[in-house]
């Protein structure tokens, strides 16, 4: 999706590329090889060319401590936020650059203003550790909330929709609200605000807790909404917090407050993030320009 988000952008900008051109870049060494999602090229292959890796690559430096130093040609490494550039930072140093791909604006855009919006809320469900537990301390106190308030709901849970089930939710849905422990980019809830849909967001902070790594590695703090302004919503950090917050999130959305689309227009769209990826290419080659 990274990588072909990215071609999406270059493409709306006019910028040429090659994709898995091999046998170009063996014979130009002398040209910057752009490694995306697929960390065993870099591995498996012998580079000489200058390197920009990433993103997609692994969750974190102890998967390849010396990386830079077996791989001195890294010349840029991408990570897809500002926490994860945080904690990649100590290990690679100003080698490291946040860069988040582009959300298809078209694709993800508003319904028709006139379009009857049936749905109060969107519950989007990507608690991905200890569910059970949630699903009892955070889930069910908000949907127990939001039927006391006769707050109508369509619960998607991660990893059991298709896009077309989220953009069919999008288009009668009024709001969201989203669970999940962090995120390093978070494509799904970017597809919701570009959609015009704000978002009531989980947003926990405190220790990345990856169970692969934690509590083995500690770092924090981490963000569920790593991208967002106040026209994108509200956050809430515990379940306690969420009714107060519900109460604001509703007096705000009632009058019109938020403009979500806005923020993904003007900071994520296809074209703004594959012109950064340029730039930051650019970098690369002309590090004095």
């Amino acid at each position: 999706m990274v990588a072909i988000n990215l071609m999406q952008g270059l493409d709306k900008l006019g910028i040429p590329y090659r994709f898995n051109d091999y046998r170009y870049i063996n014979q130009h060494p002398e040209e910057i090889a752009c490694i995306i999602g697929k960390p065993h090229l870099l591995f498996e292959r012998k580079w000489k060319n200058p390197i920009v890796f990433g993103a997609g690559i692994f969750s974190h430096p102890c998967e390849a401590p010396d990386l830079l130093t077996k791989f001195p040609n890294i010349k840029r490494l991408l990570v897809p936020g500002q926490w994860m550039r945080d904690m990649f930072k100590p290990f690679y140093g100003n080698n490291v650059t946040a860069w988040p791909t582009g959300i298809d604006t078209e694709y993800w855009a508003p319904v028709a203003p006139n379009h009857p919006k049936k749905t109060d809320f969107i519950i989007y469900d990507k608690i991905r550790w200890e569910h059970d537990k949630y699903a009892t301390e955070l889930l069910q106190p908000i949907i127990k909330r939001l039927d006391e308030l006769s707050l109508s709901y369509t619960i998607i849970k991660y990893g059991s929709y298709q896009p077309t089930d989220l953009k069919q939710a999008l288009d009668n849905a009024r709001a969201a609200i989203f669970l999940c422990e962090h995120e390093t980019q978070g494509l799904a809830y970017q597809q919701m605000l570009s959609s015009g849909v704000p978002i009531l967001a989980w947003d926990r902070g405190g220790h990345w807790q990856d169970p692969y790594y934690y509590p083995r590695i500690k770092y924090g703090p981490v963000s569920s909404v790593p991208y967002w302004n106040d026209e994108c919503g509200l956050k809430f950090e515990e379940a306690v917090d969420f009714n107060q917050k519900l109460d604001q999130f509703l007096s705000l959305l009632n009058s019109n407050y938020f403009n979500p689309r806005n923020y993904i227009v003007e900071n994520l769209s296809l074209e703004k993030c594959a012109l950064a990826y340029v730039q930051i290419v650019d970098s690369v080659t002309n590090p004095t320009a």
